[in-house]
């Protein structure tokens, strides 16, 4: 017999121990860590020991996350009544760049719009956007992050020479109308593959809120 098939045939047997319980006794195991040769039951509790540390070690690690989640959710819900506090088009933008940086640590925060207001305005954001833009911003259809801007994107932020990580939130409601850009100057802050809940979240919140503003399409 090889060892699996002991194994399976122990598994499958639980009343030979009871009918060789002396033999417990008389087995000696290695220690796990080195050193002398320890009991079987001995390292049974080892063993449980271990895996009991794995157990709080896990714990700690969801309590951790829940504690960031919930820290997170908090943020987002002051950001949500402060933008749907602004009473015009200058305010929320103010007040969504100032959200993502003192809130959210964000470096540098650019946006675009593309939907022109009725009256004239000299606002950075409504500045010339290339149609090769518009289409990028129509085709994402999820927030990207990573280290590359698309197209003139990077000319938008304050110091483009900092910026290592991008993150590019389309904003749209019925059609696509901008693009809101996240800068950092920490290559691993935004990243491909990293999770995209609260960033999907926060396009969505900056989509519906900057659109009350516009002419409808």
């Amino acid at each position: 017999m090889d060892a699996q098939a002991v194994a399976e045939y122990l598994k499958q047997s639980p009343q030979f121990f009871a009918d060789y319980a002396d033999l417990l006794a008389e087995i000696f195991v290695p220690h796990p860590h080195g050193g002398h040769a320890i009991p079987i039951a001995e390292r049974q509790i080892l063993t449980l020991r271990e895996r009991n540390s794995d157990l709080e070690a896990r714990l700690r690690e969801l309590i951790r996350y829940g504690a960031e989640n919930d820290a997170i959710s908090e943020r987002l819900h002051r950001s949500t009544l402060a933008l749907f506090a602004a009473p015009d088009l200058d305010t929320t933008l103010a007040v969504m760049y100032e959200s993502l940086k003192g809130d959210f640590g964000v470096p540098q925060v650019a946006a675009r719009l593309w939907n022109r207001l009725v009256e004239p305005t000299y606002l950075p954001e409504f500045a010339a956007t290339s149609d090769e833009l518009r289409d990028y911003a129509h085709r994402q259809g999820a927030p990207y992050c990573g280290p590359a801007a698309p197209f003139e994107s990077l000319d938008w932020f304050e110091a483009p020479e900092a910026c290592r990580s991008f993150a590019f939130l389309p904003l749209r409601t019925s059609r696509t109308f901008g693009l809101l850009g996240l800068a950092s100057d920490d290559p691993l802050r935004f990243v491909d593959g990293m999770g995209i809940v609260y960033l999907t979240r926060l396009g969505e919140l900056a989509s519906v809120a900057t659109a009350r503003y516009l002419p409808a399409p």
